[in-house]
Formats: structure tokens, C-alpha cells, sequence
């Protein structure tokens, strides 16, 4: 399994961190390894949505169904995705912290069956793609990044 995990101070409300982060449409603002999203079931983030990202691939785009479940507001979203390939796991949790909140960024990508040796190979890539979203996550969020808050 690769993970990154990244926490950002921003200015916003939580409900407001919140709702942006819910909506998976806007994934394709701030990571750039996002080609495209497009929302396939529900109107808008809910516990019953469901979102085609469109991710950039090695020789070619690759689109995987994030369906989001648990679906917390407004403290807690997973966006799931799974094909017989990979597992993607995104967990988002946005906490209170003053005039703004803290949103926390966990990714976790896992590949499935024989593929999973290759898991330490893709947990060297998975570091370089998860600083460019995270550089496009702080940006998108007008805020900085803070060691884990939890600590």
C-alpha cells in the first residue's frame, strides 16, 4: 500500500472546507493528475454520489469510480474506488481550528492481487504525485501546510 497524507491550516470554515472537499468535481482544480470528473450518480457530494475521476496514467488516462461513503458532514468524507487493478482510498476530515479549520488529505492506493509486490515500487511514485496535489490543495484552500494536528 503507498499512502500520503497532508493537513492544511485554511482560513475557510469547516463547513466550508467541507463542502469544497465533498465535492469530488473540484478535485480536478487542485490535483494536477486529474484530468476530468464528472459526477455519474447523486446531485452534488452526498452519502449516495458517485464521481468518474479521469486520472493521468502512464501512456494513458485510467477512470475509476470514487463512490463516497462514509459521508460525515462536516467533519468527515471517503471517496472509494475500486477496480481489479487498484483500490484507492481517500479520507477527508475537517476540523475546527479557530477563524478556520484544518482539512486533512489521507490517500491510500493499493494494488490488488499479484500486483500488491509491486506495492513498495508504487509507494516511491505515489510520494512525488502526492506532493503536486498537495501543492494544489494548499493553493486551492488559500492556506499552509502543518505537521499532523492531532500530535
Amino acid at each position: 500500500m503507498a499512502r500520503y497524507v497532508v493537513h492544511v491550516r485554511s482560513p475557510r470554515s469547516p463547513a466550508d472546507a467541507f463542502a469544497y472537499m465533498a465535492d469530488l468535481a473540484n478535485f480536478a482544480e487542485w490535483d494536477p493528475g486529474v484530468e476530468n470528473v464528472d459526477q455519474v450518480q447523486g446531485d452534488g457530494p452526498g452519502p449516495d454520489a458517485a464521481f468518474d475521476v479521469t486520472v493521468k496514467g502512464i501512456g494513458r488516462s485510467l477512470t475509476l469510480r470514487y463512490h463516497t461513503t462514509p459521508y460525515d458532514p462536516p467533519t468527515t468524507i471517503v471517496a472509494r474506488a475500486q477496480t481489479r487493478l487498484l483500490t484507492s482510498l481517500d479520507t477527508i476530515t475537517v476540523r475546527d481550528e479557530g477563524a478556520g479549520s484544518v482539512v486533512t488529505y489521507d490517500a491510500e492506493l493499493t494494488l490488488n492481487g499479484p500486483l500488491g509486490l509491486a506495492d513498495p515500487l508504487l509507494g516511491l511514485s505515489f510520494k512525488r504525485i502526492g506532493d503536486r496535489a498537495a501543492a494544489g490543495l494548499i493553493a486551492a484552500l488559500d492556506g499552509e501546510r502543518v505537521a499532523d494536528p492531532s500530535s
